[in-house]
């Protein structure tokens, strides 16, 4: 169940993401790079405005495209606010705990990144990992625009799309029938395989029109990529973040 269940204080009016919109539009440049500088020095309270609207119970009755909206819509602004409350970084993993740490309020619950993620890909729809963006330069493309109950469907669409067609994000090789995508997909490959009938055809049915016909083949090889923690700045202000250094932030957040 999608639904942050917030008991009975649950509000009447539907939550207003025009402000997140207006903020992702501001802040978030074409390339989907964002100017944490600009926006701390000038957003961080509207940031923590539109968070207060989503830290509230929720009103009842709220169709699974709102819910949806608004847990897309929690996930990337809330790390977009853990990032400004530790800027500058060079990474969010140099950071404490950054998804596993229940430090936010959604429905007037305390949830952590990670729940967040779950409750969503319990949905069984894989274009969330296309949806949700963690703050470094191999996620997903951060829409320039918030999520939309009316729109959300078309938007997962485009937002698959963006992503497949990034060729720094995953690259497609007709010539030798390979394609060189994402570690998303291997670190959630149930998700793809139970939602799409496999990462192939997730890929086939996303990736460039041009590039993908040979996924449909039982010989298309799949690799993976390095996933890049480096902060998806605009200014590189993550740039050299190694993976030495991801890792000793991951252990040192896992212990």
């Amino acid at each position: 169940m999608l639904l942050l269940t917030g008991g009975s204080l649950a509000v009447s009016l539907p939550i207003d993401h025009s402000k997140w919109d207006a903020m992702l539009k501001k802040y978030v440049d074409v390339q989907a790079l964002v100017d944490y500088r600009k926006w701390n020095e000038t957003g961080k309270p509207d940031v923590e405005t539109y968070l207060a609207q989503l830290a509230r119970p929720w009103r009842a009755g709220m169709s699974p495209e709102e819910e949806k909206s608004a847990l897309i819509n929690a996930y990337n602004a809330l790390t977009v606010e853990w990032v400004l409350q530790n800027f500058p970084i060079t990474s969010i993993w140099r950071t404490d705990h950054p998804f596993a740490a229940a430090r936010h309020t959604v429905n007037g619950r305390d949830i952590s990144l990670n729940q967040i993620e779950s409750r969503l890909r319990a949905a069984g729809d894989p274009r969330i990992h296309a949806a949700l963006v963690c703050a470094s330069r191999s996620c997903p493309p951060l829409r320039r625009e918030a999520y939309a109950p009316d729109r959300i469907d078309q938007q997962r669409d485009d937002n698959a799309r963006a992503w497949l067609s990034n060729a720094n994000l995953n690259e497609f090789l007709p010539a030798s029938r390979r394609a060189k995508v994402s570690p998303i997909f291997k670190w959630y490959a149930a998700d793809f395989e139970h939602g799409a009938g496999s990462i192939a055809k997730f890929l086939a049915r996303y990736a460039p029109a041009s590039q993908s016909a040979f996924l449909r083949q039982p010989d298309a090889k799949i690799d993976y990529q390095t996933y890049d923690w480096d902060l998806n700045d605009n200014s590189n202000l993550g740039a050299g973040y190694s993976q030495i250094q991801f890792l000793w932030d991951y252990f040192r957040n896992k212990f």
